[in-house]
């Protein structure tokens, strides 16, 4: 069975986002086996400066490395990825058990992104648009995606 870590930096704040995650997590057990790892944000002044930025990012990218599953594919989550149509995230992820990969982890920053040494190591950067959303939301939409996904590969007609 596919064992997918999401690793998101900050935590989830509302009660409603929490909810679709867990009815999310719930879906997904017939298809993986999730892990959800959140760390927290690193705090930054009310206007940062590019240099407060780039240390955030750099104590983020620190904890997210400490938490990369060893022979996981990685999935940076960027407004600068690849986007994808459901079917070709599905085909992508079936690509990769093919080729014997069986963990994957997918990675969503917080508010200022992700720093650019993650983002290297991303077997895929992936952009669920070009639009901006809070980070509770693209969580709740990357386990959404990942569900449609393994539905897809499994035949199902939750996609349809």
């Amino acid at each position: 069975m596919l064992s997918v870590r999401l690793i998101c930096v900050g935590k989830l704040g509302e009660k409603f986002w929490a909810e679709a995650v867990r009815e999310y997590a719930k879906r997904l057990g017939a298809y993986c086996k999730l892990e959800i790892l959140e760390l927290p944000e690193q705090r930054l002044p009310q206007e940062p400066s590019e240099g407060e930025i780039r240390q955030a990012l750099d104590r983020e990218a620190a904890l997210i490395e400490s938490k990369l599953p060893q022979g996981a594919a990685l999935i940076a989550l960027c407004v600068e990825g690849r986007p994808m149509s459901s079917e070709q995230l599905a085909d992508w992820i079936s690509r990769q058990t093919v080729c014997g990969i069986s963990r994957l982890c997918l990675v969503i920053g917080g508010s200022c992104g992700l720093a650019e040494q993650i983002k290297q190591r991303a077997a895929l950067r992936l952009s669920m648009s070009p639009m901006t959303f809070p980070h509770h939301l693209a969580r709740v939409m990357v386990l959404e995606q990942l569900y449609r996904a393994c539905n897809i590969a499994a035949g199902g007609k939750y996609h349809k």
